[in-house]
């Protein structure tokens, strides 16, 4: 067995994945077991915080850091005692950490993860690469999506036309087309902004089966003033995250609107934005897809799931478990992947997916 860890805090914040993968070589592995950890309150609400402000002292900003690298570490200890296995036995961990901030366009651009990898190596003592996307940013890419490069290893088929869609606080497609190069980009937002309004005012972490929204009526007039948000006509390669699409850009849409709207049909209508954004992008970019193949959080919103068939009626919609790997640890497994790519000296980014201006190593290496 050639064992990795993969592990991944996503954007819809709900805490840490962690998926053990056997990897013999680059189209050669298998998904052997995943967990997800919830965060601790204390750390969620940190986490919040930070994302949310956008701004925090340096003490607190490294103290996060360091908590976090100390929770995914026990997240590592509880997965392997688990299945009954050795730190030994582990080559590497692939850690992505939490992004806090995305700004690859910015004049000195950079992409900021937290979850401290030294904290993690020496805990588990076991060789952890981590800060992945920073070398493509240096390389003129947007340094995200990174997963398509693991979808085109793992799902990719002479054929068929797949589109893989995750759905997690953001967003992100991966055109898989047989003979041409892999697309991939953020479409918007997935879960995050449903995620936060139904926090905000009935207290739940998320809306179960989209059960509140479907309770709503969307409201065209919201939703296209959303949709002329300059995201969405963005060309690509593209990327975002929740230090754009947050509640601070949903109230400023609101203000805009200036129209009394229950908050029950905001959410309806959140969800409509989400289903919109996504379907729009299929059909401009992945107009032949035959498959749409969705993992991520937003594969159990049966609302979500269903508006999404509806609004592509030409092409299959399903999980990516009817292509036999959970739709919950697809991206802690492309992580693992990245890690064994890592440290085998070999690129992980995709060129055509980022817009770098070459395939390049991703991640540092910290060594047990």
């Amino acid at each position: 067995m050639a064992y990795y860890l993969g592990i991944m805090s996503g954007t819809s914040l709900d805490g840490v994945d962690v998926a053990l993968v056997d990897i013999k070589g680059n189209n050669d592995f298998a998904v052997i077991a995943a967990i997800t950890l919830p965060f601790p309150p204390s750390l969620h609400v940190l986490l919040q915080r930070l994302i949310v402000k956008q701004h925090c002292d340096l003490k607190e900003f490294g103290t996060l850091d360091v908590a976090l690298g100390q929770f995914i570490a026990h997240a590592v200890d509880d997965l392997l005692s688990r299945q009954g296995i050795s730190h030994n036995d582990i080559n590497a961990i692939g850690s992505h950490g939490h992004t806090v901030y995305h700004a690859p366009e910015d004049e000195l651009p950079f992409s900021l993860q937290i979850g401290n990898p030294s904290v993690i190596a020496e805990l588990s003592g076991i060789t952890t690469v981590a800060d992945f996307r920073q070398r493509d940013i240096a390389a003129s890419g947007q340094g995200a999506p990174l997963v398509p490069a693991f979808h085109q290893a793992l799902f990719s088929t002479p054929k068929q036309t797949r589109l893989i869609l995750n759905i997690g606080g953001i967003a992100n497609a991966t055109l898989l087309e047989p003979k041409l190069a892999v697309i991939g980009f953020d479409t918007g937002p997935g879960n995050g902004l449903m995620d936060a309004w139904i926090e905000r005012h009935l207290g739940q972490a998320y809306d179960r089966d989209g059960e509140w929204a479907a309770s709503g009526q969307s409201s065209p007039a919201l939703l296209q003033q959303m949709l002329t948000d300059s995201y969405f006509s963005k060309a690509i390669p593209k990327s975002t995250g929740r230090e754009y699409f947050n509640l601070a850009w949903l109230q400023a849409q609101l203000d805009q609107f200036a129209q009394p709207i229950d908050i029950v049909d905001i959410q309806a209508t959140l969800l409509s934005l989400t289903v919109t954004s996504i379907t729009d992008a299929v059909k401009q970019y992945a107009n032949n897809t035959q498959g749409l193949y969705v993992c991520g959080g937003g594969v159990h919103n049966k609302q979500l799931m269903q508006l999404l068939g509806k609004e592509l009626p030409a092409v299959t919609v399903c999980s990516t478990a009817e292509l036999a790997i959970d739709p919950d640890s697809v991206e802690a497994a492309a992580f693992a992947w990245l890690a064994y790519r890592t440290v085998h000296q070999k690129s992980g980014n995709v060129p055509s997916v980022t817009g770098a201006n070459r395939a390049v190593i991703l991640g540092g290496i910290y060594s047990a």
